[in-house]
């Protein structure tokens, strides 16, 4: 039999590209990791891993596998919601970012709704800082948002790379201040984009400005300037800068998935699920 847990650990593997990683994500030692690495081996009866350079790569059967495996915890996730939530009821009240809300929590809401059909969902979508303030009112019993600080009430944080993002068919204009598209303040993703420009000495100017991701992807898609997000936002027609920009190197985005102490069961189950499976393919651990 293929342990779920076994899996999981593989995945991590495959997703991360490195051991290291991967025993970070799954919270045991690289030692942990390796030995149950192994005993998959000896399940399936085949090397799923082989060494390449330093580090280790897939065999013709871990490849396989990974499909397999990735079907194999579906089904287990869907079989624990639905034992979870037959008889459950009440309300769930969620607080995301735009970023969360377009690529993620479609669909993990979907399955969390087709097991959990008695429960209602109540979606917030705003920014970080908004979002902290009413998860402290007791208004929302589940918020995904970026990471200001560490809070007692975390129950995970995603580390996503920051992307300098841009239109697929370039800027409209070629100017020698680089042109940036930012949200208005207080965000993170701004100051990040100026930190990094002032340290490298590349001037710029504030090309665009927007209180919301909507308005943001707009001027973006334009042409009008650049902007500083994550991967989530690289899509429909926005792509990842091109490298003859020149553009600094940024930080990791941290984004913490925060729990209020005293959630109903639903909330917990949910705020599991989003621990578990909001984080994108590849993403740092």
């Amino acid at each position: 039999m293929l342990d779920p847990d076994l899996l999981k650990t593989f995945l991590a593997f495959v997703d991360r590209g490195s051991l290291a990683q991967a025993a970070s994500f799954v919270g045991r030692s690289a030692s942990a990791v390796t030995t149950q690495m192994q005993r998959l081996e000896d399940i399936v009866g085949e090397p799923l891993l082989a060494p390449q350079g330093r580090g280790r790569v897939l065999t013709p059967a871990g490849e396989d596998l990974a499909g397999h495996a990735r079907r194999i915890l579906a089904v287990h996730r869907e079989a624990w919601l639905a034992l979870k939530g037959v008889r459950a009821d009440g309300r769930v009240a969620i607080g995301s970012t735009q970023d969360f809300a377009d690529s993620g929590l479609p669909d993990l809401l979907r399955a969390f709704a087709a097991s959990y059909p008695r429960v209602r969902i109540e979606l917030r979508v705003g920014r970080s800082a908004e979002l902290a303030e009413v998860l402290q009112t007791g208004i929302l019993d589940l918020m995904v948002a970026m990471r200001q600080a560490p809070a007692p009430d975390e129950i995970g944080v995603l580390r996503e790379p920051m992307m300098w993002l841009c239109s697929q068919r370039g800027l409209a204009t070629h100017q020698d201040e680089l042109p940036l598209a930012l949200l208005d303040p207080h965000c993170g993703f701004r100051e990040a984009a100026i930190a990094a420009l002032d340290r490298a000495g590349r001037r710029y100017r504030i090309a665009a400005g927007s209180a919301s991701l909507a308005g943001l992807r707009t001027a973006v898609n334009a042409g009008i300037a650049l902007t500083l997000r994550t991967a989530r936002f690289a899509h429909s027609g926005i792509v990842e800068a091109p490298r003859e920009f020149g553009l600094p190197q940024v930080p990791i985005a941290e984004f913490a998935i925060r729990l209020r102490q005293d959630a109903e069961p639903p909330a917990q189950d949910l705020a599991a699920l989003f621990s578990g499976s909001l984080a994108l393919p590849g993403a740092p651990s």
